[in-house]
């Protein structure tokens, strides 16, 4: 009895395997990834994104430009910004690792601390709800460290009143 019914069990087992093989080539294209609508989709970022690279490039020749030395090294400028961004925002941690990263790369760990100094004296002109405000103030500073303080205008004064 159990040779029939292993008999039967393999012979249906067979019987879908052939009806299945030439259905699966069809149903394998379904599983597989389109490439048709993810590359569009992607597109519209990376648009966005090219965009900003020409400024990169041109934020890190500028820097080169500015200063001498390995301060105006890409690599320098890219973790130098970065580590005194973290350090205005009360991020020690993760700036003292950027860090090491910068004193690995031979970048003047002086110019951190300038550039900090700079941040401190000019940080009443900085949006906190705004990134681009600080990093447009990290790059100024990194690129003069030594900028004159401007004082912020004075208040107008309050207009005279007169008694009648």
């Amino acid at each position: 009895m159990r040779h029939r019914v292993l008999s039967v069990t393999g012979g249906v087992c067979a019987a879908v395997w052939l009806l299945a093989a030439p259905i699966a080539p069809l149903a394998v294209p379904a599983f597989a990834q389109s490439t048709e609508s993810k590359p569009a989709d992607k597109a519209a970022p990376g648009g966005q994104e090219a965009g900003k690279e020409p400024q990169k490039i041109d934020e890190f020749a500028e820097a080169q430009h500015a200063l001498n030395g390995p301060a105006g090294n890409p690599e320098c400028v890219w973790l130098g910004r970065r580590v005194v961004g973290l350090l205005w925002r009360d991020d020690l941690d993760t700036a003292f690792r950027h860090l090491d990263l910068y004193d690995r790369f031979g970048c003047p760990s002086g110019h951190i601390q300038a550039t900090f100094r700079c941040l401190i004296l000019h940080g009443s002109n900085i949006d906190p709800k705004a990134a681009d405000s600080l990093s447009g103030r990290v790059h100024a500073c990194w690129l003069n460290p030594a900028a004159p303080v401007i004082p912020p205008p004075a208040p107008p004064a309050p207009a005279p009143t007169t008694n009648k």
